[in-house]
């Protein structure tokens, strides 16, 4: 048995000191270093961020009408919803422009008339879904949780 721990922990050191062959680079101030690297890092786009707070917003006016409380004024930063440049510039045509114009009317109509402030909500996140369900799918499942029971 001693004879087997021998041959087996000598076949350990043996491997474990041999040298490997690795190409060390030495770099001098003088040297440029030019690495390729295919990692591009995401850069939201225009219209993603302006979605980004559109819904936070939304979400926090859901909760105000909720508990009856004031709804502030419009926020007129989502008009930027027809100027803001879009991931895919193709994405911009007459469906977007449409359903741009029908969104910021529906949004409107929310501070317009504050008893039906509820009704309006809904469907202006109806209108969310109804373009999101011709373009841009992937937030839908969270835009109907904007929905107000």
């Amino acid at each position: 048995m001693r004879k087997i721990i021998a041959v087996f922990c000598s076949i350990i050191f043996f491997t474990s000191c041999q040298q490997k062959n690795e190409k060390i680079e030495t770099v001098s101030a003088k040297d440029t270093v030019k690495t390729s690297s295919n990692f591009q890092m995401y850069e939201i786009s225009e219209m993603a961020a302006l979605m980004e707070q559109m819904y936070a917003y939304n979400t926090q006016l859901k909760e105000r009408i909720a508990n009856n409380e004031q709804l502030g004024d419009y926020p007129v930063a989502f008009d930027k919803l027809h100027t803001a440049i879009l991931t895919d510039p193709a994405d911009r045509d007459a469906f977007f422009t449409e359903q741009a114009f029908k969104f910021i009317t529906a949004q409107k109509a929310i501070y317009a008339d504050t008893l039906l402030a509820k009704d309006n909500f809904n469907k202006m996140v109806n209108q969310c879904l109804e373009c999101h369900s011709k373009k841009c799918g992937g937030p839908i499942p969270r835009i109907k949780k904007l929905l107000i029971p």
